[in-house]
């Protein structure tokens, strides 16, 4: 997949495209790359979650959390016209990037790909792929024109979701 026009989103943050621009974020550990489209009107965002709820008192920044992150992105692209009913979602990251003893408070990586999974269904989302988990960081691409994703990873040919 070639990278022309990128549109970098960085951690903790969204941005969206339309039509063209390439949707990329780099890092991916245990955060979650989550990719949001509306097909018919090419319309796609791309929020870098961190962590999978927002405790955070004063709530600053919701893109920080997949729970607020997701909910926001959505109710953004609605403004822009996206229908809730069209938009789908691929994901990738949620990797286990650390052993920690302590058992799974430790996998920050599965408790984030776990939130997802449970807020884009609470959302009527419909989770179409996804490329989550392991032990590797990895590269999430997004293109808008045809709705495709790209995910790179050290070590592994690029795998197209």
């Amino acid at each position: 997949m070639t990278v022309e026009n990128k549109i970098t989103i960085g951690i903790a943050d969204m941005k969206m495209a339309k039509d063209s621009g390439m949707l990329i974020t780099y890092a991916l550990g245990s955060c979650i790359g989550i990719c949001l489209y509306d097909q018919r009107i090419k319309l796609a965002a791309m929020v870098h979650i961190m962590l999978p709820l927002n405790m955070e008192p004063g709530r600053k920044n919701t893109f920080k959390y997949a729970d607020t992150g997701i909910r926001e992105t959505l109710r953004l692209m609605e403004s822009k016209g996206a229908s809730r009913a069209r938009i789908t979602a691929k994901i990738a990251g949620g990797a286990k990037m650390f052993e920690v003893s302590g058992g799974n408070l430790g996998n920050i990586g599965q408790r984030n790909i776990e939130s997802v999974h449970l807020n884009l269904k609470k959302e009527g989302i419909q989770l179409l792929k996804e490329d989550v988990g392991g032990s590797v960081a990895r590269t999430l691409l997004f293109d808008p024109a045809t709705g495709l994703g790209c995910v790179r990873c050290y070590g592994r040919k690029e795998l197209i979701i």
